[in-house]
């Protein structure tokens, strides 16, 4: 993304590029919506699934998408991999029946989502929610756009103080990761 910013900054004279640089940030946004979930939520919606009727991987992708409104698919590439550790750790089994395997959960699984506590990722309380990732690209598109307008229709001050607020924006970001 670095080279998408105009060399010069987003002043008076720059404020084509810095439309670019919003519509840039949005696009890629939008492309990360519903493809990338947290660490362990593939896990925790293939036992939420499964605890309710045996399923197939496609139909467990489709489920997913159709909980999450769409906002989350994920890739064969997650859940396949996610459904063979749970058979070799023997939360679910697996049975072929007209070229599928068919996928059910064992006792062992029965009783790792009986000791979860916490939502399935597409619940209202869970990580998919408006609280969860589905938030964050859009508040980065709004913090965007009212960036732009702040550029369009401020003044040489209020630039100076935005790009402040931006610069501590960004270094709390960071901050957030840093902590562990």
């Amino acid at each position: 993304m670095r080279a998408s910013y105009p060399a010069g900054g987003f002043g008076g004279n720059n404020l084509d590029g810095m439309w670019q640089a919003v519509e840039e940030l949005r696009s890629r946004f939008e492309k990360r919506v519903g493809t990338r979930a947290g660490k362990g939520e593939v896990r925790e919606a293939v036992l939420a699934l499964l605890a309710e009727r045996p399923m197939h991987g496609y139909q467990i992708i489709h489920e997913i998408e159709e909980r999450s409104g769409g906002s989350w698919k994920p890739s064969a590439g997650s859940v396949y991999p996610t459904l063979q550790l749970l058979a070799d750790e023997g939360s679910i089994s697996a049975e072929e029946s007209n070229g599928r395997k068919i996928y059910t959960l064992t006792e062992a699984g029965r009783e790792e989502v009986a000791a979860r506590h916490g939502a399935a990722p597409w619940d209202p309380a869970g990580p998919m929610s408006g609280g969860g990732i589905a938030s964050l690209p859009k508040a980065g598109i709004e913090l965007a756009q009212a960036a732009a307008q702040v550029g369009r229709t401020g003044t040489p001050e209020q630039v100076h103080q935005a790009v402040a607020v931006l610069d501590e924006a960004r270094r709390r970001l960071y901050a957030i990761l840093a902590q562990d």
